[in-house]
């Protein structure tokens, strides 16, 4: 049997079993949350320059802000799942 072989090796791929694919999903909730970032950077640069409509960059800021918080509040539950 593989746990009497190797202990570490049993021990990863048993929380492999418990949460597949987490690595794949962290990975895509920080490039999410990067996009996110870079969008919110962008649209506060518009606010703050005065570029365009506030009615149409404010809620896009917004929106780029509740996608961050989304991705940080996912990628947070992700992680304690672990423990």
């Amino acid at each position: 049997m593989i746990k009497n072989k190797d202990p570490e090796l049993y021990a990863r791929l048993r929380r492999e079993a418990k949460t597949p694919y987490r690595s794949l999903r962290l990975f895509i909730y920080l490039c999410l949350g990067g996009s996110g970032f870079i969008g919110a950077v962008i649209f506060f640069a518009k606010l703050i320059a005065g570029n365009g409509e506030i009615a149409t960059n404010l809620p896009n800021f917004a929106l780029q802000l509740g996608a961050i918080a989304l991705m940080v509040w996912l990628y947070r539950i992700d992680r304690g799942s672990q423990k």
